[in-house]
């Protein structure tokens, strides 16, 4: 539905309470929200789409359906303005995946630009962050495959359904991005991969990121969107510097006579975050081993104490096994307990 985007499914969720309330409001009470446009695209899609044979089909597909307030909904993501109000997602999203770096950049790499992709990717991957890039080909596919390479996570977002690879070509490398980490969409499943969706998915991209790294970019690359989406989300850019006579470098240099940060290698990027890679790597490590109720909880999680009775209650857990759990955690130098069941996260 083209004219009921993020801002409008939030309005419509705050307004009857639940995605499944909306769907089966009467005609009357969604027209005080919404303009005759966006409301004649919803009655038409109630005619057209069953829900539970919708569910069936993403249970049938593997696939997960995350909404923000959902526990393992990205936390990076729930910050930006015009978050998805529906990620659709293959694979495991993990609270650690909040430190993550987007690796972007041209699908006509030059050999100086798959290094830059391929080296960056590796040492960063090998620090423990995620890296995340589109599953484009050139620097995006470079950078999936050198994160998979060492051991790393990295999480692909897609400008389609999470069913539908775009270009065929990665499927096999799409299926080993799920195995280690997740290949993401907000559209439903079956969507194909139109041009308009891709400058909306590269807003998922840059939020879910602490800073995106440009590798070669020309004047109009689709890399530049996503850079900009990243100034204007609070996230850092960072640029592989190229020749001045490159037209493949042209958007990148660009950016950095217009203020971003340059680097060299993934230590240049870490330094800039003020991030330790030895930190990153202990709470990655521990949190592989946690499970799905631990991830739930270690979600609702930050650097604010929260009170035992809240962590469990968004959680979906009770107080006596949050508790257990919370002990485990801080057992695997997780959580600190801040005394009167007040719990933060702790990844020194």
């Amino acid at each position: 539905m083209p004219h009921i985007g993020p801002a409008r499914t939030d309005r419509l969720v705050q307004r009857f309470g639940s995605l499944q309330a909306v769907w089966n409001a009467p005609k009357d009470a969604l027209r005080a929200v919404l303009e005759p446009r966006p409301l004649s695209e919803l009655i038409a899609a109630r005619g057209r789409v069953d829900p539970l044979r919708e569910l069936e089909r993403i249970i049938a597909l593997g696939m997960r359906v995350m909404r923000p307030g959902d526990g393992l909904y990205p936390s990076m993501l729930a910050e930006i303005s015009g978050r998805p109000s529906v990620l659709y997602v293959r694979g495991d999203v993990l609270p650690a995946d909040d430190a993550s770096i987007a690796i972007v950049g041209t699908r006509r790499a030059t050999p100086y630009g798959r290094h830059s992709a391929e080296r960056i990717a590796s040492e960063l991957a090998r620090a423990g962050l995620t890296v995340i890039s589109g599953l484009a080909r050139g620097v995006d596919a470079v950078a999936h495959r050198a994160a998979l390479a060492c051991g790393g996570r990295t999480l692909a977002v897609l400008g389609s359904g999470v069913d539908v690879i775009y270009p065929g070509e990665h499927r096999q490398l799409a299926e080993q991005i799920v195995a280690a980490g997740a290949i993401i969409s907000e559209l439903p499943p079956g969507a194909k991969p139109d041009a308009q969706n891709f400058p909306a998915r590269n807003r998922i991209i840059s939020g879910m990121s602490l800073g995106v790294v440009v590798i070669e970019a020309a004047r109009r690359s689709g890399a530049l969107i996503t850079a900009s989406f990243a100034g204007d989300q609070g996230r850092e850019v960072f640029v592989v510097p190229g020749s001045i006579f490159a037209p493949s470098s042209e958007g990148t240099n660009a950016l950095l006579r217009d203020g971003a940060r340059i680097v060299r290698d993934g230590a240049d990027v870490l330094e800039d975050l003020g991030l330790s890679a030895s930190r990153v790597s202990k709470a990655r490590q521990s949190e592989l081993l946690l499970d799905d109720n631990e991830r739930q909880l270690y979600a609702a999680l930050n650097e604010e104490a929260r009170h035992i009775d809240e962590l469990a209650e968004e959680a979906g857990l009770a107080a006596g096994q949050a508790g257990a759990l919370l002990l485990t955690m801080e057992l695997k130098g997780l959580v600190r307990n801040h005394g009167a069941q007040f719990y933060v996260r702790h990844l020194e």
